[in-house]
């Protein structure tokens, strides 16, 4: 496999990335994620990538695919992205997902990511906050 690269996110140090261009990477990544595919994800991404959510604090693409991959125990797993703000390398996002336990407990995660890209366009950073409260079935709002 060869290295994703986001949609129209090489910028230099002159270039500013457009809102069309900050939302065709929020729908790529939504759609990298959902194919549940780590490798997929983590190739977009620097060799030496750092990431942070909830308490993980990751460094590097075999890190990365790793805790992706933990993320199978959360079945029914489908997120959502909407791009909150662009400019130059970076990119804001508020994203949702929504998942089961093994009991069949659903939950909603809400989050916002920040991702910081380098000069080809992968991303160097990644800053996620994230809260996923439990939800009743008839709450869901992401068809499975």
């Amino acid at each position: 496999m060869t290295p994703t690269r986001f949609p129209n996110s090489r910028v230099g140090v002159f270039g500013q990335r457009s809102p069309d261009s900050g939302h065709a990477v929020a729908r790529t990544a939504q759609d990298a994620w959902n194919t549940r595919d780590p490798a997929r994800v983590a190739l977009a991404c620097t060799e030496d990538s750092e990431w942070r959510g909830r308490d993980l604090f990751l460094r590097g693409r075999e890190e990365i695919v790793e805790s992706l991959t933990a993320k199978e125990r959360e079945p029914g797993y489908r997120l959502r992205k909407e791009l909150w703000a662009c400019t130059g390398d970076r990119i804001a996002v508020r994203f949702e997902y929504e998942y089961h336990d093994a009991s069949g407990q659903w939950f909603r995660a809400y989050g916002t990511e920040d991702r910081e890209f380098d000069a080809n366009g992968l991303m160097r950073r990644r800053y996620a906050s994230v809260n996923d409260p439990a939800v009743a079935p008839e709450e869901r709002r992401i068809a499975v």
